[in-house]
């Protein structure tokens, strides 16, 4: 690995830093991927993202695709069509998994929570209570709004309420970023994806399952409703590898592995513990947030209990909109992304802090994400003559 390799200037933090070894890795020669020096790489990518996700017995699935990928898994692998599926609404991705879910055939019901807020404990429990759902979804950080649902309670409330419902947790924009803990919380199903806290660059779906998400795949009464998404066909690719031989069902971005296999490593095995890099996210979230609220900018989240650690959504200021923040920012060398929730588009924008960003405060990206964020807002208020 070279110590010398560093990457060019560029803006910050859109979506996410991708440290310089990542980077370098990701520039590995090509190999094939049945290659002996190419095997133990894949293997232990396996085994670190258990550790990643505080598991012993849950069965990772890197396959190449998007985070996206991984709602076709669940929704093909784990619910026959008319099986009924709980989805918990806390912004835009809530919507695109029923979507996904409803396209292999599954009755989906929504809880919706008000913008900004998460469902809460007594919603779960009464529609639990109304209905018999095969699984039961949530997206973790919905990126749309900025809400962190708590993984925690829900995995309590649906294992109290409907043991047997499997717990799907989207993590494409938590893992490594937010506290999970797949084996003490019991959760089913973590979705997730390269690109964000994970550090790496996008390309390479992400999912973690347990035994009993495992049990219920092979106890199904219908086929595996897709041909690429079906964990039958990639277990035993999955298993060959962390075992220490190579198999193929669909070639594997193997440059990408190279490059997961150095952020895992680090994550896992580098300077800091996992307890530390949450820590360190939410000291991160604590200070953007901080510095947005002494702006006078209101957050999108309705309250700091369920705001997530590793991103901000704010609105913008009264009398200021998207073309008076971004292109400022933007002339600061500071990414950041307009809304997406389609109810409140144009009317905030959302900061990424996760990563390096948050757990290397040499690097100084947080002071210059704040010290851009004051001098943009007091230069579009200038402009506009706005107080």
């Amino acid at each position: 690995m070279s110590t010398q390799f560093k990457q060019a200037e560029h803006k910050i933090p859109g979506p996410i830093e991708v440290a310089d070894e990542v980077l370098y890795a990701n520039a590995h020669p090509s190999m094939s991927h049945v290659s002996p020096e190419f095997i133990p790489v894949f293997g232990e990518c396996i085994k670190m993202l258990r550790e990643t996700l505080l598991t012993k017995a849950g069965q990772p699935f890197l396959i190449a695709g998007s985070g996206t990928l991984g709602w076709d898994q669940v929704a093909s692998n784990l619910v026959e069509p008319g099986e009924e599926a709980l989805v918990l609404h806390s912004g835009y991705f809530g919507d695109s998994f029923a979507d996904c879910l409803e396209a292999y055939g599954a009755k989906v019901t929504q809880i919706k929570a008000p913008i900004g807020a998460a469902v809460t404990e007594a919603q779960i429990e009464k529609a639990l209570k109304r209905s018999k759902y095969k699984v039961l979804t949530f997206t973790h950080v919905d990126t749309s709004t900025g809400v962190l649902s708590n993984a925690k309670m829900i995995a309590q409330v649906s294992r109290r309420v409907s043991p047997d419902t499997l717990i799907i947790l989207d993590g494409v924009c938590a893992v490594a970023s937010e506290e999970i803990r797949f084996d003490d919380w019991d959760i089913d199903v973590v979705i997730s994806a390269t690109q964000k806290g994970l550090g790496t660059p996008p390309g390479l779906s992400v999912v973690l399952a347990s035994q009993y998400a495992l049990n219920v795949l092979e106890n199904r009464k219908t086929p595996v409703t897709s041909y690429y998404a079906s964990w039958k066909r990639w277990l035993p690719i999955m298993k060959a590898y962390e075992f220490g031989s190579a198999a193929y069902f669909a070639t594997p971005p193997v440059n990408l592995i190279y490059a997961f296999h150095v952020s895992l490593k680090s994550i896992t095995h580098g300077g800091i513990s996992l307890e530390e890099r949450f820590h360190l996210h939410r000291e991160a979230s604590k200070r953007v947030k901080q510095a947005a609220f002494d702006l006078g900018l209101k957050q999108v989240p309705l309250d700091l209990d369920y705001s997530a650690n590793g991103m901000t959504a704010l609105y913008y200021p009264e009398g200021l909109d998207a073309d008076d923040i971004i292109p400022l920012l933007m002339k600061k060398d500071i990414v950041i992304a307009g809304g997406l929730h389609k109810d409140i588009k144009g009317k905030y924008f959302r900061i990424g802090h996760m990563g390096l960003t948050a757990v290397d405060g040499s690097r100084g990206d947080l002071d210059k994400i704040i010290q851009g964020l004051q001098e943009t807002i007091r230069e579009a208020k200038a402009a506009k003559g706005v107080q």
